[in-house]
C-alpha cells in the first residue's frame, strides 16, 4: 500500500509568501513616513524653520523603503528562478 503523501502546490506556497511580504513592506512604508514626518515636525518646531526637516525626512524614508522594497524583490526573483 503506498504511502499517502501531502502535495504542496509551490506556486500557490509562493504567491502567498510574496503577498505576505508585499503587505509588510507596505505597513514598513506608512510606519516609517509617519515616523519621519513626526521626527522632521519636532526639529522643525525646535530650530524655528518651514517645513524643511518634514519634508526632507518623509523624501528619506521614501526613497529608504523603496530601496529595500527593490532589494527584497531582486531577491525574491533570484529565489524564484531556482
Amino acid at each position: 500500500m503506498p504511502a499517502i503523501t501531502h502535495k504542496t502546490n509551490h506556486f500557490v506556497s509562493n504567491s502567498f509568501h510574496l503577498i505576505i511580504m508585499l503587505s509588510a513592506w507596505g505597513f514598513a512604508l506608512v510606519i516609517t513616513s509617519c515616523l519621519f514626518l513626526w521626527l522632521g515636525y519636532l526639529l522643525d518646531k525646535m530650530l524655528g524653520t518651514a517645513p524643511i526637516f518634514m519634508l526632507g525626512f518623509l523624501v528619506l524614508s521614501i526613497i529608504g523603503c523603496f530601496i529595500e522594497i527593490y532589494e527584497e524583490s531582486l531577491k525574491l526573483i533570484t529565489l524564484s528562478k531556482n
